[in-house]
């Protein structure tokens, strides 16, 4: 179906701009924000929550993963439902879903209460973020323009982690940790409210139905492989144990049948068409690495700054600000870059750049000091985060058909956040086995002893942490290097826009 054909269903105007799209931006932004900002807003609030509540060291995580992995895993799903349901549509349930999710969340009784409310969170928001960024494709036209959007969208995704963290340390030091999800319900009521006059409806059309056995069999797969690395982490198990190998090997296994159901499916949830183009291929392959490292990197210097340095909720916050202070010069900068030199070399240096950051994080010691170390250290991982997560949005959907708008999104959303799911898992048992190679390799001979020696192996751990997630991402820049063969003219601008949307 054309552009134009499209547009007379939907009420679009294929004749210019959509009037107000700025504001309809700002709307997007904040639902965009809610959601990212949402997998590590709790990271600070965590000790709180886990005494309120009961909740074991061991279970404390899934309080992060419950999240992350409903999001990722189902976030194809949901942009097959924003490009058939409506896009307009699909993003206002998705904000009504989020904050009924979040209140559930806030007033949990109990630590498994909680985990269904992350959960559920992450499933709402599946339906919030890709039909986000599809109505960018409808909303902007124009390449400057629309090089603008793409940069407050990487700006987001880049920087609203941190900013989770600000806010998590400010909720929970002032207020409680449970305004960690109760502050969704206010955000979302005010998105909700500028939606309905400010944001067009559109919607693809064709074949409409739903690909349910792919989303079951693909989170199903994540998840398992999420706790297969869980295990590995726990003292009692480790890499030596059944468990461990198979809850991976099982998870891979799904994966594997995922692909096969993909093939055979008439309308599936992920076309290997949109996977198996060399630059959008690539594109996600980048997009999962780099997340695997970022959402590493937050919980472990989070836990740092608390458990080692000894900084209150409320200054772990703060001192996590550089890291969008970078984002917010990058993005800026990267958006005028990018419809001169294209995506490539901006995605080459961003990765290179925030692995310089996580590589200075590696030397962290017991009494480090935050405006010589950690402040430039976070900067730079901001910048390098900031050039990579805005030529990444456009990159994932050029030369997408309209018909696959929604799940091209979705995918771009996904592989970062499966990326931080797994990221996350396999960093936490990197750094938990070094903690107690440590403690092996130096036997505390007192109780004075045994405290300093605690602290000095979380250091050794975290630092392990930090130069695995410096390595994934840098990863990110040799496959932009590889695969990545779009030159400036080929980013989505002018008639071809329309088409995406």
């Amino acid at each position: 179906m054309s552009a134009t054909a499209t547009e007379s269903q939907t009420g679009e105007h294929a004749a210019g701009p959509h009037p107000r799209r700025w504001a309809a931006l700002g709307v997007i932004a904040i639902s965009q924000l809610m959601v990212v900002l949402d997998a590590t807003i709790v990271n600070i609030a965590l000790p709180s929550a886990r005494a309120d509540l009961g909740i074991t060291v061991a279970d404390q995580q899934w309080v992060v993963t419950a999240y992350t992995l409903a999001f990722g895993g189902l976030l194809l799903l949901g942009g097959r439902i924003a490009d058939y349901w409506g896009r307009k549509r699909t993003f206002m349930v998705g904000a009504i879903g989020f904050a009924v999710a979040s209140a559930i969340g806030g007033l949990a009784t109990s630590g498994t209460l909680l985990f269904g409310a992350r959960a559920l969170q992450g499933a709402f928001g599946a339906l919030l973020a890709p039909a986000s960024l599809a109505l960018l494709t409808v909303l902007f036209t124009e390449a400057r323009e629309r090089a603008k959007a793409f940069a407050v969208y990487g700006a987001i995704a880049g920087g609203g982690s941190a900013v989770g963290l600000l806010l998590g340390g400010v909720l929970t030091e002032y207020a409680s940790w449970r305004w960690c999800l109760l502050v969704n319900i206010p955000i979302a009521l005010v998105a909700l409210a500028l939606a309905v006059p400010l944001v067009p409806e559109s919607k693809a059309h064709g074949d409409t139905t739903y690909d349910v056995p792919g989303a079951i069999v693909v989170t199903l797969g994540l998840a398992s492989l999420v706790y297969g690395f869980t295990e590995a982490a726990k003292p009692d198990k480790g890499w030596d144990a059944g468990t461990t190998w198979g809850f991976i090997g099982v998870g891979l296994a799904l994966l594997v049948l995922f692909v096969a159901i993909e093939r055979r499916t008439r309308n599936p949830l992920l076309p290997l068409r949109i996977v198996l183009d060399r630059n959008r291929g690539g594109a996600y392959v980048a997009s999962m690495l780099v997340g695997a490292g970022l959402f590493g990197a937050f919980l472990f210097l989070t836990l740092y700054l608390q458990n080692v340095l000894g900084y209150t909720p409320l200054r772990a916050g703060f001192a996590s600000l550089p890291v969008t202070v970078g984002v917010l010069i990058s993005a800026t900068v990267a958006s005028n870059l990018l419809p001169r030199t294209g995506p490539k070399p901006l995605m080459i240096v961003g990765p290179v750049l925030a692995a310089a950051g996580m590589i200075s994080l590696r030397f962290i010691d017991l009494d480090t000091s935050f405006w010589a170390h950690l402040m430039p250290a976070q900067v730079l991982l901001g910048l390098g985060l900031g050039f990579t997560f805005v030529p990444l949005s456009s990159l994932a959907l050029v030369g997408v058909p309209q018909h696959d708008a929604g799940a091209a999104s979705a995918a771009l959303n996904a592989t970062q956040q499966v990326g931080g799911s797994l990221g996350t898992a396999l960093l936490n048992t990197i750094a938990t086995s070094a903690i107690t190679a440590y403690l092996v390799a130096h036997p505390p001979r007192s109780p004075q002893e045994g405290q300093q020696a605690a602290l000095a192996a979380q250091v050794d751990g975290y630092a392990d942490a930090f130069t695995w997630a410096a390595a994934l991402i840098l990863v990110a820049s040799v496959v932009t290097a590889v695969f990545i063969k779009v030159g400036k003219e080929e980013l989505p601008a002018g008639e071809s826009v329309a088409h995406v949307g």
